[in-house]
């Protein structure tokens, strides 16, 4: 258990992490430092660092709750991030390493966020196959609704028609730099009269974001006239556009405005990502479906890929110390 050294991060690592996840083949840009750390406030950093002969290998975006580490509760995904070089067996050893490292340090569990495979650069399942060697439980699963953008999709002929009906209307697709309108006029009403809930970002939080990743971050506006519509806020990443809200208003009549919206996004705006991601259509950790909402996301021609969730002892650590041969 030696040959590894794991730390926690400190601001010091500020730079270290910020530019190994540049690096790396399975980061994004919610591993960077100023995303992990816009919601600081909410959450106690547990982020680790690991070593070998003084060589950072990888890093374990986390944080903790009482006794329990979590992959960071304020990303949608996270995972141990590494380099392409990175062998499984390595994989494999440096898992050992963190959930020892856990275990010494008083954490019984290991809550396990996993990354979908379509935010990889390459290939980059290692972990996978280290959870279950540690014997992980899977705790919850969520479904996304992915178009590969790479092949033909096709678009059923109620979302053509909405498309048709929108053009007819007149509607307009603007790129706005600032979040307020949406928020104010669409989003927040939306979601307080369908789920009592508000959206996990502010949009002060929303702002700061797009100011610091202005490349990353977009929000598209459908305008009738001069009255806002319908809106969606999408992250981009090198592999994916993905859909971190999608809401329009529900007063209107049917305009057509959110499959005018993601025609355009799809076959124009993001049409050379390698995917589209929708998102999830679940709730209740995975174990109830939005028919309606998947219904809609499918009927642009994405499909289901899943996004895992572990619980691990951290007493594992053991059980992988006989795996290599």
């Amino acid at each position: 258990m030696t040959k590894y050294i794991v730390k926690k991060y400190e601001q010091k690592d500020y730079k270290i992490w910020n530019d190994f996840i540049a690096q790396s083949k399975n980061a994004t840009f919610l591993f960077h430092r100023d995303f992990m750390e816009y919601h600081e406030d909410r959450f106690t950093d547990f982020s680790l660092l690991v070593f070998e002969d003084q060589k950072l290998v990888c890093v374990l975006p986390a944080n903790k709750t009482g006794e329990i580490i979590h992959s960071h509760q304020g990303l949608t995904y996270g995972s141990l991030v590494h380099k392409e070089q990175t062998k499984l067996a390595t994989i494999i050893a440096v898992f050992q390493a963190v959930l020892f490292f856990l275990n010494e340090n008083k954490f019984e569990k290991l809550y396990f966020k996993t990354i979908p495979s379509i935010y990889h650069l390459k290939p980059a399942e290692e972990i996978l196959y280290a959870l279950f060697l540690s014997e992980a439980k899977l705790v919850r699963r969520d479904s996304l609704s992915v178009l590969d953008l790479s092949q033909e999709n096709v678009t059923s002929k109620i979302r053509k028609r909405g498309f048709q009906k929108a053009i007819s209307k007149q509607l307009e697709i603007r790129e706005e730099a600032n979040f307020e309108l949406f928020w104010t006029e669409i989003l927040i009403p939306n979601l307080d009269k369908k789920h009592k809930a508000k959206p996990v970002h502010s949009v002060e939080e929303m702002n700061y974001l797009k100011s610091v990743f202005p490349e990353n971050i977009h929000q598209f506006n459908v305008y009738s006239g001069d009255k806002i519509v319908a809106g969606t806020t999408v992250f981009e990443t090198k592999t994916v556009a993905h859909c971190q809200y999608i809401s329009k208003n529900e007063d209107q009549e049917n305009l057509g405005s959110l499959d005018f919206l993601y025609h355009y996004l799809i076959n124009d705006k993001f049409a050379h990502k390698r995917f589209f991601d929708f998102g999830i259509s679940n709730e209740n950790q995975g174990k109830n479906l939005n028919e309606g909402l998947s219904y809609w996301k499918e009927s642009f021609g994405a499909s289901t890929i899943v996004h895992d969730f572990y619980e691990v002892e951290t007493a594992n650590y053991n059980k992988l110390s006989t795996v290599l041969i």
